[in-house]
């Protein structure tokens, strides 16, 4: 059993469905990604897992738990933390005012988490009291997903995490990412960078127009040859 699963998600916006019978999922200390070509519904398949698209068909569950009828601040209590691609900091608010904005949903002692996002990503700690506003792409990036740590989550969903970024900084990113995996976390992402994103990945599922096309290992889908003309290059 998948830890966290969307199965046979069908869905849109305005009666027209983008998702067609679509299933992603990932289990805990896992990468999942999932990539495909624009308007493939990658993004729209990650709001459905998260509550903000309703189903019109399929299902969410949640350690076992079907959770399609929960809203998205019902999921965050049961430990699902969400970094959308863009207007994810608040950018009038310091780094450290950001990261301690993560934490609204917990009553205990926030410190040791706080420290450890500063040791996954120091140069926060060095920028904690510049404005969010202020930061470089890659660094609003790390602030968005040290934000979301900061609610302890059990999963935690990136949409597009290296959208804008260097490859050197997309590289800091994915390895950050792994780090976090390993703490036990489960990460879902959309990608777009597939082939990097894809060589990190425990479980990949390749979309096209809101349908599954492939699913497999990262390691599989790589060296699958119908997948690399399709959607790696060659």
């Amino acid at each position: 059993m998948t830890y966290l699963a969307g199965e046979g998600m069908s869905g849109g916006y305005g009666g027209v469905d983008i998702l067609h019978q679509c299933s992603i999922g990932v289990d805990k200390g896992e990468v999942a990604v999932v990539v495909g070509p624009n308007g493939a519904g990658k993004s729209t398949a990650m709001k459905a897992v998260f509550g903000m698209l309703e189903l019109r068909q399929g299902r969410v569950t949640m350690d076992g738990q079907d959770i399609s009828h929960l809203k998205p601040e019902q999921r965050v209590q049961l430990g699902m933390g969400f970094v959308p691609q863009s207007a994810n900091v608040f950018t009038s608010m310091t780094v450290q005012e950001n990261l301690e904005m993560g934490a609204f949903i917990r009553r205990d002692d926030i410190s040791e988490t706080l420290s450890g996002v500063y040791e996954l990503f120091p140069v926060l700690r060095e920028k904690r009291r510049q404005l969010a506003g202020e930061l470089s792409g890659g660094q609003r990036q790390q602030v968005a997903v040290g934000r979301a740590l900061m609610t302890q989550p059990k999963v935690l969903m990136l949409d597009e995490p290296t959208a804008g970024v260097s490859p050197i900084v997309m590289d800091e990113l994915f390895d950050r990412i792994i780090e976090v995996a390993r703490t036990g976390i489960a990460i879902l992402m959309v990608e777009q960078n597939a082939r990097q994103a894809l060589s990190i990945a425990d479980r990949g599922y390749v979309l096209v127009q809101g349908r599954n096309r492939y699913t497999d290992t990262g390691a599989a889908l790589l060296a699958n040859i119908e997948v690399r003309k399709a959607f790696l290059g060659g």
